[in-house]
């Protein structure tokens, strides 16, 4: 299964809903949410800053996901972001994997040559 972040913010009747119903309640309803596409939470935080929650969750695909994010902010109490998670490993397998790319305003295609640690360079395509 795939790792997402969600992160939520409440709308004025959001929060509303969350002083009536309580944090546990919602992280409950979330809970049900995830089970019902298929999936699972893994952490939920509420948080201080430009979100009001994250939540780290597992879903089977990025259906269910955009699914999830449609049915929330379509309630029109949250507002909800969500991001595909990659692991470190998912991330190695990428980094092996070689494509032509002309970036704009160039003549010719340029690759990614001699990647090490923290950085690389570009070099000219041929």
């Amino acid at each position: 299964m795939a790792k997402y972040l969600v992160e939520a913010n409440y709308l004025s009747k959001g929060i509303n809903g969350l002083m009536k119903e309580g944090g546990t309640r919602r992280r409950e309803a979330v809970d049900e949410l995830f089970a019902s596409l298929g999936g699972t939470v893994e952490a939920f935080y509420y948080v201080f800053g430009d979100r009001d929650v994250i939540i780290i969750g597992e879903l089977p695909d990025n259906t269910s996901a955009a699914a999830l994010s449609l049915r929330v902010n379509a309630a029109g109490v949250t507002s909800c972001k969500t991001t595909v998670l990659l692991t470190a490993q998912e991330i190695d397998r990428a980094v092996t994997r070689t494509g032509t790319y002309r970036p704009p305003g160039q003549d010719l295609p340029y690759e990614v040559a001699n990647w090490e640690g923290e950085g690389g360079h570009l070099a000219g395509g041929s």
